[in-house]
């Protein structure tokens, strides 16, 4: 039996991963806030020793990109002082660590999908935290990936999936940011990905290490999106708003988000042979799930 430490348990992406049909016999441990301080580099690496982890995922993350803007001092302690306390337990422990972060490193003033070695420029604090982050893993333990990911939806908790089946139910018309394009990432699948990685690197002391992109296929922006999220709830019976197309400059947010948020994912089909399904392939059986599981309606 193979252990694999995941951080953030409770989180879509931790969740994901403790959900997920592993490819060979692998006991997950996370544990809760109250169990481990992750900020702590010396606990950590305790516990990786007691549990036998062979790999750490890290998928905690503080990640409410507009309460940021005020809330600083919270973002940079969870987003880039824990990741730098786990690396240096994974080095201590002498095990690879999995570090996941985000589009929003990036300013968005590309016209083409970023690449892994594009210029780092993140325009709100959520995004600066989570690049402090990514240097912390890098320097601190080498034997690291560091997984950049984008637009992470999963029935679990609020996304922008689960937010517009809500609204569907409380309002009759929508307004929905038109020039934002990215690429939607099914949490299950990036779980998936996750894994793939971490067991290469457990057995191969060679695999490549550095930065990643995971994402699932296929390019939209927020407003088709949405109207994708709408027809597949309407043919559950869900209700389907009128959909205004607006500007980002229309919709005001504490924090600025990147225009272009599109990751290019070459390098890990190249270096890892992974790469993720089509978003509307996995949509159905999203909604689905979030349908299936609880109602949307206030009721």
């Amino acid at each position: 039996m193979t252990v694999v430490m995941v951080t953030g348990g409770s989180g879509q992406l931790g969740g994901a991963l403790r959900r997920l049909s592993w490819p060979r016999p692998v006991e997950v441990v996370a544990p809760l806030r109250d169990e481990l301080d992750l900020a702590d580099a010396d606990a950590v690496s305790g516990y990786l020793l007691a549990t036998g982890a062979r790999a750490v995922i890290n998928a905690a993350a503080y990640t409410a990109v507009d309460r940021a803007e005020s809330e600083q001092a919270a973002a940079f302690h969870a987003n880039a002082q824990i990741p730098a306390a786990i690396a240096e337990a994974a080095r201590s422990a002498d095990v690879p660590l999995i570090h996941v972060s985000t589009d929003y490193v990036f300013d968005g003033g590309l016209a083409r999908p970023y690449e892994v070695g594009d210029v780092v420029a993140p325009i709100n604090v959520y995004g600066a935290s989570k690049a402090a982050g990514e240097l912390a893993a890098r320097a601190i333990q080498p034997r690291s990936a560091v997984v950049r990911t984008s637009w992470l939806v999963s029935p679990d908790g609020r996304n922008f999936v689960t937010t517009m089946l809500r609204l569907a139910h409380e309002r009759p018309r929508l307004r929905i940011v038109a020039d934002q394009h990215g690429r939607p990432t099914i949490a299950d699948d990036l779980a998936k990905a996750l894994a793939g990685i971490a067991l290469r690197m457990i057995d191969d002391p060679e695999a490549p290490t550095g930065v990643f992109h995971a994402a699932s296929e296929g390019e939209t922006t927020w407003f088709d999106f949405a109207a994708a999220v709408f027809a597949e709830g309407a043919l559950r019976g869900g209700p389907v708003p009128e959909l205004d197309a607006i500007a980002t400059a229309d919709y005001p947010t504490p924090a600025r988000r990147p225009l272009n948020s599109r990751l290019s994912t070459a390098r890990l089909t190249r270096d890892y042979g992974i790469s993720l399904p089509p978003w509307r392939e996995r949509l159905p059986d999203l909604v689905g799930a979030i349908l299936d599981r609880a109602p949307l309606n206030g009721a």
